[in-house]
């Protein structure tokens, strides 16, 4: 068996310990022998690195673990690039979530004028990573996790020829959530599964041949949340109103005000939040006869999250041709979405990829429009993304859903454009 080089680009990420956990329960499927970890913050990569080295070793595992400052050096030969960067790190995100609740928006990471800024700090980064794979390591896969994932995937499938895939833990979770759902005795179900990233429904579930989706949402679904999140609300009445169980980050949409209200309610952001658990964490890392990973980990979310990367490696790899929900272009597979627009979807995934599950005579009209709604916001936000047009950026935040009103609009880019000058080359080419 041919042995391997993974690049994880963002290793100082505090979820890095998640990745290399997945590695060791996977090592007699995924030799890989040649570990680059790269980031540019020196302390927490050194932190986050020395952990994951103990890991290894503690497990015997036979792998050149590499620390690197240098993106070229991370890539230059890789079968595999992991990318989860956060471009500003969590006090950038902090400025996303506190800057549009100026403006009765919802302050949100990867969903509504939060978001749309995070899409426009990332897009340049991960489009170098990509670029450099085109030079450095043309045959290699890159799978992103770095939010906005959708749009991120969006911006590199349609701008570059590096083979690609974007990843979300959430459906994996949505998917468990059916599971402990479905009636007693019940050992299998199949199911379609479609959207766009944070904005996605399970549309069927097939039992013993019946789709028992319309009764489920008629009972008391039972569903679990992501740390970020609210519980959900979700009642029959809704569920019935628009056809699927949907992801959480949907209560932003079905619940708009009320989360605005939420989120100017809280004592903090989550990203304040998640930046005291990461210090914990980053503390608790330091301790040089740690060798696993903590279970404080669970507190900073990303349930599933080493599953669903490591797997999805896995399943390209060996040829598995299983089924992974993740973003890829549509391929026909969607009728109401355009040829390359990237969706996330169930696929079929082996060495050639991820091929999108054809979902034929779907006619959802709340949905489809709500899709293709947000699908033109995220082109918009590529397109500003990767050109620094600020008419463009004004058009993606008029037309998504939760934002659209002008006078607000203006004023939320505006004043996120602002703050997020030093991240921003597309926008400023002279700096700050």
């Amino acid at each position: 068996m041919e042995e391997l080089k993974l690049a994880i680009i963002g290793a100082g990420s505090t979820y890095t310990p998640e990745l290399i956990e997945g590695l060791i329960e996977r090592r007699e499927e995924l030799p890989f022998r040649d570990v680059c970890l790269m980031d540019i913050d020196a302390r927490k990569l050194g932190i986050v690195g020395g952990l994951a080295q103990r890991m290894l070793e503690a497990q015997d595992m036979p792998v050149r673990v590499r620390l690197t400052e240098d993106l070229e050096e991370a890539i230059e030969g890789a079968d595999y690039v992991l990318a989860q960067v956060r471009v500003g790190l969590l006090d950038a995100r902090i400025r996303d979530e506190k800057i549009p609740l100026k403006y009765d928006l919802l302050g949100q990471e990867t969903t509504g004028a939060g978001g749309f800024m995070n899409a426009l700090r990332t897009i340049p980064v991960i489009m170098n990573v990509a670029r450099t794979m085109e030079r450095l390591a043309p045959h290699a896969w890159l799978i992103n996790f770095s939010n906005p994932a959708g749009i991120i995937a969006e911006a590199v499938l349609n701008n570059t020829d590096v083979k690609m895939m974007g990843l979300c833990n959430v459906p994996i979770n949505m998917l468990k959530d059916v599971g402990a759902n479905l009636p007693a005795g019940t050992k299998d179900f199949d199911y379609d599964f479609f959207g766009l990233n944070h904005l996605c429904w399970i549309t069927k579930i097939m039992v013993d041949g019946k789709d028992i989706l319309p009764d489920m949402l008629d009972g008391e679904l039972s569903l679990s949340r992501m740390k970020n999140l609210s519980s959900p609300l979700y009642d029959p009445s809704l569920l019935r109103a628009t056809g699927g169980i949907p992801a959480g980050y949907l209560n932003y949409y079905y619940y708009r005000d009320d989360e605005v209200r939420k989120c100017k309610e809280k004592a903090r952001t989550r990203g304040e939040e998640v930046k005291i658990i990461e210090e914990r964490l980053l503390k608790m890392y330091s301790d040089p006869d740690l060798a696993e990973k903590p279970a404080l980990l669970a507190e900073r979310g990303g349930a599933l999250y080493s599953t669903a990367a490591i797997s999805l490696i896995d399943a390209v790899e060996n040829d598995k041709r299983e089924y992974h929900v993740v973003n890829v272009k549509n391929q026909g597979a969607l009728e109401f979405m355009g040829y390359d627009d990237v969706i996330e979807a169930k696929c079929l995934v082996g060495k050639e990829g991820a091929k999108p599950v054809a979902v034929k005579g779907y006619d959802n009209e709340f949905i489809m429009g709500l899709m293709k709604t947000v699908k033109a916001y995220e082109k918009l936000t590529v397109q500003a993304g990767l050109t620094g047009d600020y008419h463009v950026a004004l058009a993606a935040l008029l037309v998504h859903p939760l934002i659209g009103d002008y006078s607000r609009a203006k004023a939320v880019l505006d004043d996120m454009l602002a703050a997020n000058k030093e991240f921003l080359p597309q926008f400023y080419p002279e700096g700050v």
